[in-house]
């Protein structure tokens, strides 16, 4: 257990975003960088803000679009997910998610919505962008619709931790729904975390893990579900079909050195299906994964349950 600790929570990102850290006399200072940090992302990233940077960028039919060091850093880190999983988390979804109904904030999508049609539609592929880095522009192809959600919360968790550890000199935890980073030093055995196996249920089953550094993510289908005219949908786009993954691992959760590369693995190993086990083994991926059915599977060093 953590001896002495503060906590702040608040609603961001269409999530909960939360703070702690090991001084408690910062805690107020604690939430300040991170709301902070959090609205610069949201105004970078989103996808459903009219004034965001990326709103204007998939607006651009084509043009080349000089931006800011936000989105350059948050495209970066999207277009190294996708090379380092053959495609698998692919921000050239855009369009596609909104075909299939998520075409706005989420706590909008989840509502009524009689009548939604599904269309499934091809998905442009992230080879399509370019970024040109002397001159600070990225290029989207028209048509094309860039979606950061696969890997813009797990950055602004990274970076919110920092920040946070940055401003105050404390240990730190910053988590945004299922993505965790930590920066600075951990308390004695750790800090504890709850991975549950099902993200739409207050009380369901899982486990706390004791972590003392970088960053745990859970990627689950049960959570961000919305209902269409061709039956329920959830948020884990399969590139290759242009449809929501197929549904193996009801949520997975992975450790790793940052909270974007567990988010990268978490995702793909969803839209892996079967081959996920032995993908996150190969790359030495503490990783705790759980099928519809409430079977769970542990590969690698995956972190003991904390007492």
């Amino acid at each position: 257990m953590v001896a002495e600790h503060a906590t702040a929570r608040f609603a961001a990102l269409g999530t909960t975003a939360l703070v702690a850290v090991d001084r408690p006399d910062y805690i107020d200072l604690a939430e300040s960088v991170l709301r902070d940090e959090l609205e610069r992302i949201d105004r970078a990233c989103s996808r459903f803000r009219d004034d965001s940077e990326l709103s204007a960028l998939n607006r651009a039919q084509g043009r080349e679009v000089a931006v800011g060091m936000l989105l350059w850093e948050a495209l970066s880190v999207a277009l190294r997910a996708a090379a380092v999983t053959d495609g698998d988390v692919d921000p050239t979804v855009g369009r596609a998610m909104g075909e299939m109904g998520y075409d706005r904030d989420f706590t909008l999508v989840r509502g009524p919505r009689p009548g939604v049609v599904v269309t499934i539609t091809p998905v442009p592929g992230w080879r399509a962008v370019r970024l040109d880095r002397e001159r600070g522009t990225v290029t989207v192809p028209a048509g094309v619709s860039i979606d950061l959600g696969a890997t813009a919360k797990a950055l602004a968790a990274d970076r919110s931790a920092r920040a946070v550890h940055d401003a105050t000199g404390a240990g730190t935890v910053v988590s945004l729904g299922g993505d965790i980073a930590l920066c600075g030093p951990a308390p004695e055995g750790g800090w504890p975390v709850r991975v549950t196996d099902d993200h739409s249920r207050l009380d369901g089953a899982g486990e706390t893990v004791a972590l003392r550094e970088g960053g745990l993510a859970t990627s689950s289908t049960t959570v961000r579900r919305w209902a269409t005219s061709a039956g329920a949908r959830h948020h884990i786009l399969d590139p290759r079909r242009g449809a929501p993954a197929r549904e193996v691992w009801r949520t997975v959760s992975v450790a790793a050195a940052t909270c974007v590369d567990a988010n990268i693995a978490s995702t793909a190993a969803i839209i892996r299906g079967h081959d996920a086990p032995a993908w996150l083994s190969d790359a030495r991926l503490p990783a705790r994964l759980v099928s519809p059915g409430g079977t769970v599977v542990q590969v690698g060093a995956w972190p003991e349950p904390a007492r």
